[in-house]
């Protein structure tokens, strides 16, 4: 396994463990041995889904690039918001940030509607071991 893939498993590694932390059963995720990748919620990616009872959570990881093509925001309203299949559920979005990134990521996001915001968990990745 390359190094750039190892990091990005660890990354998920770590999401993993906050869905734990807040209860959520891991549904699908990426990287893992037992468990399916997650489908794309309409164009995007995402790294994890999980589940406790009517709250649904998806994991994203975020890197530098995302926040510099601004293609991070839009990804986050679509998901919190434009799609339809996730309407039934209370919905969390764990946005997994390296810690370097944590402050900028954070700023970045407050461009987001409020009722965007309300249903964000960003959490901090150290980087490296």
């Amino acid at each position: 396994m390359t190094n750039k893939s190892a990091n990005k498993r660890d990354k998920v590694d770590k999401l993993i463990d906050q869905f734990w932390k807040h209860g959520f059963l891991t549904l699908s995720r990426k990287y893992g041995k037992y468990l399916p990748e997650p489908k794309p919620i309409g164009q995007y990616d995402i790294d994890a889904l999980g589940k406790y009872k009517r709250k649904l959570a998806i994991g994203i990881t975020v890197t530098e690039e995302d926040l510099s093509n601004n293609n991070l925001v839009t990804k986050i309203n679509f998901i919190a918001k434009g799609y339809p299949r996730l309407n039934n559920f209370l919905l969390t979005i764990f946005v997994g940030v390296p810690s370097e990134l944590f402050l900028k990521t954070s700023m970045y996001l407050y461009q987001l509607e409020n009722d965007v915001q309300s249903k964000i968990k960003l959490i901090s990745i150290p980087s490296g071991k």
